[in-house]
């Protein structure tokens, strides 16, 4: 590699201070989508920083419109807007740079290409991980699904605390509004995620949040799964994505 060929390598690696207008898009489940216009942080040809007012997690995919400079494009050079799918691989909690109280999202994505797995479009609150190298224009995916057992096995290492937490449970509608808030209680807790009673209809891969007074702390999570309780009350199982409950 000539000494040019090396400096363009290094170069095309570097995180660039772009500041441009991002579009992204994200299907939290097949029923629920939105779309909000942010400005990038920095930007590479594989990648891009941003921050969101809504939550996300890793593992995600959003569709992102970018108006990308050709020379940074590894999937389209052609289009005016960069259109690409963008797995979700870093996902850091921090406030509003106006108010400095809003809870905001910082984002790090990975450019995936043109096209969202086949799992992705049956259900779109599945999560990835990076499994290889381009191929066919676009990067490498493994569902998480498929490791499930995994994960299950990671999660049996949290104590639950079987203790009824009083909490205040808020779910979103497609602008980022409360559209939702119900006092409830946890069934059990642990630092990683909880199991909570509600009649709110909250379907498996929406995000919420959920407020402590007692507790003086706000989470962001996202719905696992349902089900019902003793006498058939109905509950959601929920994995905090931006921090850890002190119960230990």
């Amino acid at each position: 590699m000539g000494m040019n060929d090396q400096r363009r390598s290094k170069r095309i690696r570097e995180r660039l201070e772009l500041r441009l207008p991002v579009r992204v898009h994200c299907r939290e489940t097949p029923d629920f989508e939105w779309t909000e216009v942010t400005r990038l942080l920095d930007v590479t040809p594989f990648g891009a920083g941003f921050t969101l007012k809504r939550p996300t997690e890793r593992g995600r995919l959003l569709h992102m419109t970018i108006p990308m400079p050709r020379p940074l494009r590894v999937f389209d050079p052609v289009e005016e807007q960069y259109k690409i799918w963008a797995l979700v691989r870093y996902l850091i909690r921090t406030v509003s740079p106006e108010d400095k109280k809003t809870p905001c999202f910082e984002v790090g994505v990975a450019f995936v290409g043109k096209h969202p797995p086949q799992s992705f479009e049956e259900d779109p609150s599945r999560r990835f991980e990076i499994a290889g190298p381009i191929s066919d224009g676009e990067l490498t995916l493994q569902d998480l699904e498929n490791i499930k057992q995994a994960q299950d096995n990671i999660a049996r290492i949290h104590t639950r605390h079987n203790i009824p937490v009083g909490i205040s449970l808020e779910v979103f509608n497609e602008k980022g509004e409360t559209a939702h808030t119900e006092s409830t209680v946890t069934e059990n807790i642990s630092r990683r995620g909880a199991t909570i009673f509600t009649t709110v209809d909250v379907p498996v891969g929406r995000f919420i949040k959920l407020t402590s007074s007692d507790y003086n702390l706000t989470v962001f999570a996202v719905v696992r799964g349902r089900s019902k309780g003793a006498g058939g009350m109905p509950r959601i199982h929920v994995e905090f994505i931006d921090r850890e409950w002190p119960v230990d």
